[in-house]
């Protein structure tokens, strides 16, 4: 069994706490442009829809490059140079920040750098996730994964909080002043912190290469797309990023109409959603420390028991009130239990978790007041490992051909923009208004319990059933 190389492991996941941060942030953005420019429910979600296709783009500016170069880009300039120029191209959209929140605000500048920021993290991405599962035994590569993503949500659950008080200050002492010129500050020296992590990956001990040289061109790209597990892993990316960010994007407007709530005072409900993907990442990661059943056993409940702990500091230090949070502690555990269920396995942890994010979802709908806020919220517990799984069985035995599988489910990020706003849209009052319109998400968890069931099948056919062992006895 491959031993995970832990100091580039380490290294690596640097990069998933930037996507993080920026990610959940935008929810913070969407209700502050929206009042600030007046837009409607379904304009402002193009924050999201740009931001998210501009992965689609990253991905078709990938494989046109491999493919005239008749050669894997990241193969041929470097996977730390590659990591290196998403960065910088990251850190140029930033910049745009500046003309966006001045004079009045410019929702096109908005959309432009948000577009560029995301261009960046596509690079990112396709480079940083199959490194992280190459890393180390394969049969675990959703856990290394689920501890990066646990990374991550450390971004998304001290982002809204940052860039919330950098627009309102403090929301305990009734400050609360909508400042756009405020937005300024914490993406510029997000920019900052881009550039320097760029040289620090330039200089770092990554790997520089893996899999084989001519992994996109075009007939590889034709033959990787007649795999059906990788057509159908495609769009369940597309489905679970989807549910994922339609969740968190729509829940300031919910809460704004079924509980009266003012913009400043939505960021600990979106920092716990994004928290809520930490404390499921952290869980699922007790796996990776490869020690005895016990000692994962009590890391699994340990570590999502911290992550929640710093969601309630991160947001007390934010100055916002979390003693009417420990309740979701109960939510919590029920995550622990479906962990310990599901025991690393990827197709049993989509098919329980996507069957808990159905349920959650139609409890909030059904349900009014807290019991719906914090029911939409804990979508994010059932969101949480969904992506490694995901990407996992999509990729398996996937060989030579293993970057570009990657880079095809990369392209369909996408679906974070386009479901957003196709929930955005039936929001409106005269089609099925802001609490009905979660409906869509029930649709998507479906299809990813279709998912794990066919491409569980399709890979015993080839005679890859290898993942019962993903979680080292956890």
């Amino acid at each position: 069994m491959q031993k995970t190389n832990y100091s580039a492991f380490g290294t690596l996941i640097v990069i998933f706490f930037f996507w993080g941060f920026v990610a959940a942030s935008n929810d913070i953005l969407i209700p502050v442009f929206k009042k600030a420019l007046d837009l409607k429910q379904s304009e402002v979600l193009w924050i999201q829809n740009t931001f998210y296709v501009a992965y689609t783009v990253g991905s078709l500016i990938y494989f046109a490059t491999s493919s005239l170069l008749k050669r894997d880009l990241f193969n041929k300039i470097g996977y730390r140079n590659g990591l290196a120029l998403g960065l910088l191209v990251s850190a140029l959209g930033t910049l745009l920040f500046i003309p966006a929140s001045t004079n009045g605000g410019s929702f096109a500048m908005l959309l432009g750098g948000l577009f560029i920021v995301g261009l960046g993290f596509s690079f990112q991405q396709m480079a940083a996730n199959p490194l992280a599962i190459q890393m180390g035994d394969p049969a675990k590569g959703n856990v290394r994964l689920s501890m990066a993503g646990g990374i991550n949500n450390l971004g998304t659950t001290i982002g809204p909080v940052i860039v919330s008080y950098a627009i309102f200050g403090n929301a305990s002492s009734g400050e609360t002043t909508l400042d756009l010129a405020s937005v300024q500050t914490p993406y510029l020296v997000l920019g900052i912190v881009f550039v320097l992590a760029a040289l620090f990956f330039k200089f770092s001990n990554l790997p520089d290469h893996i899999g084989e040289d001519n992994q996109n061109e075009p007939g590889q790209v034709l033959s990787t797309l007649r795999e059906p597990q990788v057509l159908l892993a495609m769009i369940a990316i597309f489905v679970y990023v989807g549910v994922e960010v339609a969740t968190a994007s729509n829940l300031p407007e919910f809460m704004k109409q079924n509980l009266g709530k003012k913009e400043s005072e939505v960021a600990p409900f979106v920092s716990l959603f994004w928290a809520s993907m930490m404390i499921g990442r952290w869980a699922s990661a007790a796996g990776v420390f490869e020690k005895s059943k016990v000692f994962n056993r009590l890391m699994g409940i340990f570590l999502p028991v911290v992550a929640f702990g710093i969601f309630a500091l991160a947001n007390t230090i934010g100055g916002s009130d979390v003693s009417s949070y420990w309740r979701y502690i109960g939510l919590v555990f029920v995550l622990i239990a479906a962990d310990f269920i599901s025991n690393g396995n990827p197709v049993r942890q989509i098919i329980l978790y996507s069957t808990l994010g159905s349920l959650a979802l139609i409890i909030g709908i059904f349900s009014s007041g807290y019991v719906s806020v914090f029911a939409f919220i804990s979508v994010g517990l059932f969101c949480s490992t969904l992506w490694p799984c995901i990407f996992t069985l999509g990729i398996a035995g996937m060989g030579k051909r293993t970057n570009t599988a990657s880079s095809l489910l990369i392209l369909m990020i996408m679906g974070g923009g386009f479901i957003t706003l196709a929930q955005g849209t039936l929001a409106a009052d005269n089609l099925l208004g802001i609490q009905q319109s979660y409906w869509v998400g029930v649709v998507c968890f479906a299809y990813l319990i279709y998912f794990a069931i066919r491409s569980s099948s399709i890979l015993k056919s080839k005679g890859i059933d290898t993942f019962e062992t993903a979680k080292s006895g956890h």
